[in-house]
């Protein structure tokens, strides 16, 4: 299971050679932030799940450097970040609009007469009104707010709920899996070894 997933996430080049992780240098390089560990695994998937969802550009940085601070695993950080990607961004932004929306006027007796939320394309646009490729992170992340900032305060605080319920429920879940897992493993192990023993 390691091996295939090592085959699935960035290696180590790619990640050392990352425009975005590059002032990291040296640091990359701990072992810590190599090791295939239930905790490093859960930690890192939480992560990337996190700054994936939570930051529109430079996720990346964002969740490599939490990595390095909590000596998560780097690659799983890294790569889970993709789960905001061009096919996922449109309903996942959306989603979380509606769910701050509810969540602000939830308390409103009116809600039904309030404003309509803003429908997925003019959402997106609004979103992704400028070219950052040319722009650094820091460049890209003040063009990013000022985005989030002309939808409003529903986005951020859906965006914020999403995130952060998502990165708890995959770290828990990661490390249930795992637990369970090495469970089934060793039984299959000393299953074996009882057959072996009737046998003789």
């Amino acid at each position: 299971m390691r091996n295939k997933l090592k085959r699935l996430l960035p290696s180590p080049q790619m990640i050392q050679n990352n425009r975005w992780l590059r002032w990291m240098g040296p640091t990359l390089a701990h072992p810590r932030l190599w090791h295939m560990s239930r905790k490093g695994i859960a930690a890192g998937l939480a992560l990337g799940l996190f700054f994936g969802l939570l930051v529109p550009v430079a996720q990346i940085p964002f969740a490599a450097g939490a990595a390095v601070l909590l000596r998560a695993n780097l690659p799983v950080a890294v790569g889970s970040t993709l789960i905001t990607n061009p096919v996922t961004f449109g309903p996942v932004y959306f989603g979380a609009y509606k769910l701050g929306h509810w969540v602000l006027h939830r308390g409103d007796e009116h809600v039904n007469n309030l404003p309509t939320v803003l429908p997925p394309a003019l959402l997106k646009a609004q979103l992704a009104k400028h070219d950052d490729h040319e722009l650094t992170w820091i460049e890209q992340l003040q063009n990013a707010w000022h985005r989030l900032s002309t939808v409003g305060k529903p986005l951020v605080i859906g965006l914020a709920i999403v995130a952060t319920l998502t990165g708890i429920m995959v770290y828990l879940l990661t490390s249930w899996i795992w637990a369970l897992m090495i469970w089934l493993k060793r039984r299959k192990r000393l299953r074996a070894v009882a057959y072996r023993r009737n046998a003789q």
